[in-house]
């Protein structure tokens, strides 16, 4: 039985579900001193000075360090196309820009000593107003960084002349929000460091090992052999924990100026406020075409907001500019943009990081159009798909489309889900006040997964016992890494999925990698473990030879016993032990390793249709069902492609019902916990309608594509898309989302006013 496309139980899971992980907070040195950092409550402010005296002074407390004693100067943002003078300093200086941005540390020997002194720290902070808005920076009145006389931190100006719209027989418009979303995994962020006279060990909880380690070479001044990162179980990330922070970069340098390991667990407030925020952005768009449905033009302009600080968050719009025109043939596409500071947590990458955004734009103005014309929002989209023949396709936006078959994946959403019947229980809903009113949403979407074609290591050592060791650049945090990569090996050696050992996260180990993210470990990391097994096996046929006394290329490998044995003898085997074990005592370990560059990037995609019901009086949302066909090209393991989309679409679906973080005008938090933030439960999902489709990429081996992040880029235009559509009736163009009840009862009562 092949080990590609069969439902292999999570081998990872048992650990996890019995004794639990181990996480950062869970190892390190036991003797290291605790970090609690002390943190300003006010949005916008001048930092006049900072009094420590008294916390030092407190029980248990080995030191307090501001920016200052760290001698910690400010630094510019690290990608070189945002404004390089919106500079940040570790430990704030001059200014505060948001509510819980650090500006010192205390360092005690225990979590309550440090609190308390840290409660002790006083910090003289002249008021100044706060901007929040997006549209408020624009205008510039407040200004994050005066000297720059701008808030505006990234560019994207428009590439085409004039108004591609000009001259379409109809043309739709529409300005809305994406909204503010914390990340909120289930483990908040925490950093051991230790100093050991000119080397620096930090265990840190991050996705990308080798950049953090890198970042702390930069950071701190150090050679690449002089810092070691250990990643160890990791709860959670979705983008959130993709970079380094400040308050990782603090920890390191406190250890080492005080000579004793350091540690920092992050509070769930902390996290709230610290840990990068997502979306957060504005739209205007813009749709042309036929009366009959032929698209033709389109343009979206997007306006992103940054946060206190401009970081990956600030240049999300170029992959709105990439994916602009979706699965669609269109004749001319605008995409600009601009990314604004405001005073709020700086933003970053969250599940999709960008294409869910270009996804929402596209897919909320189609439906727009079909309502203009009368059209069946499923046939505008079917008229108007790139077809399955046109690829490989190079959109007007620079997208190298590999494969897609667009319309297979609705009509596999159309065999599951009667449409008509749905009509027709819509219609009947509208005359009956007894009975919630019923909407039925689409969407459709391509997305761009390891979407900068970066390459990944990935090694395979078959030990003397004959077991084997996998080793990837890949960082695994909850996608079942060590069950995949586990089953490509198996399936080129024979040897059982568990005896097979897959390891990450130490960069002393494993010497280079490029971390997760982008949706793209099984099609870059997977492959480089493939390639590196291939060659594993053909060193294995050559000890395998001299034992049965052949020639290396009359060696076949029994893959489904894991044996050895020479063409037309099949009787005479032996197996990976036996061979392994002739190896290592000829000196000739079997071992190779893969750093896999793929050609170019890849480009998933799906069709979601949602089905909900909303109360006329309270306009309360309930998701009724969901459908979801994403193609990630070949399958792997099925139960994990759709424990990816489950949960995909929960975030997604959570984004359109009721996640936002909201801050006053002050920019005071006011969903700083999750008593205030929602985040829904399991039990408010009905089961999801998870509809598999293969269709093959040829930019690896494999034919794999990622995954990890489609779920959530189909399901929260899908959800708007539907609430919208139950109330159409009422003459209801658009809703916001989240789609509140209070949202939702005042489009009511207003589209009836």
């Amino acid at each position: 039985m092949s080990m590609i496309g069969t439902r292999v139980v999570r081998k990872e899971d048992p650990a996890l579900l019995t004794e639990g992980g181990r996480y950062v907070a869970d190892v390190g040195p036991t003797d290291a001193l605790y970090a609690v950092f002390v943190r300003s409550v006010m949005a916008h402010g001048v930092i006049e000075s900072i009094d420590t005296s008294e916390a030092q002074t407190m029980p248990g407390v080995a030191a307090v360090y501001t920016a200052a004693d760290l001698r910690l100067s400010p630094e510019p943002p690290g990608n070189p196309m945002l404004n390089q003078g919106m500079t940040r300093t570790w430990l704030a200086t001059d200014r505060v820009r948001y509510v819980g941005e650090p500006y010192a540390v205390v360092l005690a020997e225990t979590v309550a000593q440090a609190v308390d002194a840290a409660e002790m720290i006083w910090a003289d902070i002249e008021p100044l107003d706060a901007v929040v808005a997006i549209q408020d920076a624009m205008a510039e009145d407040i200004l994050l960084f005066p000297d720059l006389g701008t808030n505006r931190s990234f560019q994207m100006p428009s590439r085409v002349e004039g108004d591609v719209t000009d001259g379409c027989e109809v043309v739709v418009e529409l300005e809305f929000t994406n909204p503010r979303l914390s990340v909120a995994p289930i483990e908040p962020r925490a950093t051991v460091a230790a100093w050991d006279h000119d080397h620096l060990t930090v265990w840190a909880c991050t996705q990308f090992p080798h950049r953090t380690r890198d970042g702390f070479v930069a950071a701190m001044g150090l050679a690449p052999e002089q810092c070691r990162v250990i990643t160890p179980d990791v709860g959670g990330g979705f983008g959130g924990k993709n970079a380094n922070y400040v308050e990782d970069f603090v920890v390191g340098a406190a250890a080492r100026a005080i000579g004793r390991p350091v540690r920092w667990v992050e509070t769930r407030s902390e996290s709230m406020t610290n840990l990068s925020h997502g979306r957060s952005l504005d739209y205007r768009v813009a749709l042309g075409g036929t009366r009959n449905g032929d698209l033709q033009a389109y343009r979206v302009h997007i306006m992103q907001d940054a946060g206190a600080y401009p970081a990956i968050g600030s240049v999300l719009p170029m992959f709105g500019r990439i994916m602009a025109s979706g699965n669609y043939v269109l004749d001319r596409v605008d995409a600009s943009g601009e990314s604004v500071v405001t005073n709020t947590t700086p933003v970053g990458a969250y599940r999709g990081a960008g294409r869910p955004e270009a996804t929402l734009a596209l897919e909320r103005i189609i439906d727009v159009y079909a309502a203009e014309i009368g059209m069946d929002p499923a046939e505008l989209r079917r008229r108007n798909f790139l077809g399955k023949d046109d690829f490989p396709y190079v959109t007007q936006t620079g997208a190298d489309m590999d494969t897609g078959d667009y319309e297979a994946a609705l009509d596999k959403v159309l065999a599951v889900v009667d449409v008509d019947a749905l009509r027709a229980e819509q219609a009947a809903r509208i005359d009956d006040p007894t009975r919630p009113l019923l909407g039925i949403g689409w969407a459709a979407y391509v997305e761009i997964t390891n979407p900068l074609s970066a390459s990944e290591f990935g090694s395979c050592e078959i030990r003397p016992d004959g077991t084997a060791l996998l080793l990837t650049g890949s960082s695994a945090h909850g996608q079942g890494h060590y069950t995949t990569f586990a089953q490509l090996a198996s399936e080129l050696t024979g040897i059982p999925v568990d005896k097979i050992e897959v390891r990450h996260g130490d960069t002393d180990e494993v010497k280079r990698g490029g971390g997760t993210g982008g949706s793209r470990s099984l099609q870059v990391g997977g492959t480089a473990i493939w390639e590196a097994t291939k060659t594993v096996v053909e060193q294995a046929k050559e000890v395998a030879a001299d034992v049965l006394e052949a020639n290396p290329a009359d060696i076949i490998l029994d893959t489904s016993a894991g044996t050895f044995a020479v063409t037309g003898s099949p009787s005479v085997a032996i197996g990976w032990a036996e061979v392994a074990a002739q190896a290592a005592d000829a000196n000739q370990p079997l071992a190779a390793e893969n750093d896999f560059q793929p050609p170019a990037a890849t480009f998933p995609f799906g069709v979601h249709l949602s089905v909900v019901d909303v109360d006329r009086d309270t306009g309360e949302v309930r998701l009724v069902r969901h459908a979801a066909c994403d193609d990630a090209g070949i399958i792997v393991n099925p139960t994990i492609v759709d424990g990816q989309v489950h949960g995909g679409v929960a975030g997604g679906v959570g984004q359109a019902l009721m996640e936002e973080f909201v801050y006053d005008e002050w920019g005071n938090p006011q969903t700083g916990n999750f008593m205030d933030y929602a985040i829904p439960a399991a039990s408010e999902f009905p089961s999801f309608d998870r509809i598999a489709m293969e269709t093959p990429t040829d930019r690896n081996p494999l034919g794999v594509k990622g995954i990890g992040e489609a779920g959530t880029i189909g399901s929260t235009p899908a959800v708007q898309n539907a609430v919208v559509d139950a109330l159409k009736h009422l003459g209801v163009r658009h809703v916001d989302i989240p789609v509140t009840p209070m949202r939702v009862w005042r489009a009511i009562h207003e589209a009836g006013q």
